[in-house]
């Protein structure tokens, strides 16, 4: 039997991805300072926020029960590109994408009261270019808003990635293959 799970995130994206592996789980609330530190590179940042939503949600656990959490991020030029809040902002995002490769970085941290392990999985995503109209019209779908990067690959957004180099999960949210080796470690069978 396996332990209780908990999943320290509200993305409905992370709990689809583990819905269609056929993980159980229970969903907690986190919050957490997002905020980058001064000098941290982008793997340390998700390294540090998934580790930090992992011990918040043990914080709300039992003993024995573990806590998957997750933080994943964009990057081009070593530069940690965040979710637009302003039509504007999200132009400025897209054109530093439009037409080049950028990563999609997702720190994962698995933990109990003994134990905690973070990986972080990097994927290359490359970009066609994009028209001033179609960065427009994307926005006014509403999907961008809540998005690293501004963009969701699982839906609207698929249709400015040319191609992927890289576990598409991780670009959804969650790389399922890397999460299930960690889920095994911890002795839950996926």
């Amino acid at each position: 039997m396996n332990p209780a799970l908990f999943l320290a995130s509200t993305s409905p994206r992370r709990r689809e991805l583990l819905q269609q592996i056929g993980v159980s789980f229970n969903v907690l609330r986190v919050d957490v300072d997002e905020s980058t530190q001064p000098t941290e590179s982008p793997e340390c940042y998700v390294q540090r926020l998934s580790l930090a939503k992992a011990q918040a949600g043990l914080a709300q656990c039992q003993h024995s029960e573990l806590v998957l959490a997750a933080d994943t991020t964009v990057v081009v030029d070593h530069t940690i590109i965040g979710k637009p809040e302003t039509l504007e902002q999200a132009i400025a995002i897209w054109q530093s994408l439009s037409g080049r490769c950028h990563q999609v970085l997702t720190g994962v941290t698995l933990a109990n009261d003994q134990h905690q392990q973070t990986i972080v999985v990097t994927t290359d995503v490359y970009f066609r270019q994009l028209s001033m109209a179609e960065m427009i019209a994307y926005w006014q779908t509403g999907e961008p808003h809540d998005k690293a990067g501004g963009y969701g690959i699982q839906g609207k957004g698929a249709l400015f990635v040319a191609k992927i180099d890289g576990s598409y999960s991780n670009v959804v949210g969650l790389p399922l293959t890397e999460t299930a080796q960690l889920l095994r470690k911890f002795g839950y069978c996926v």
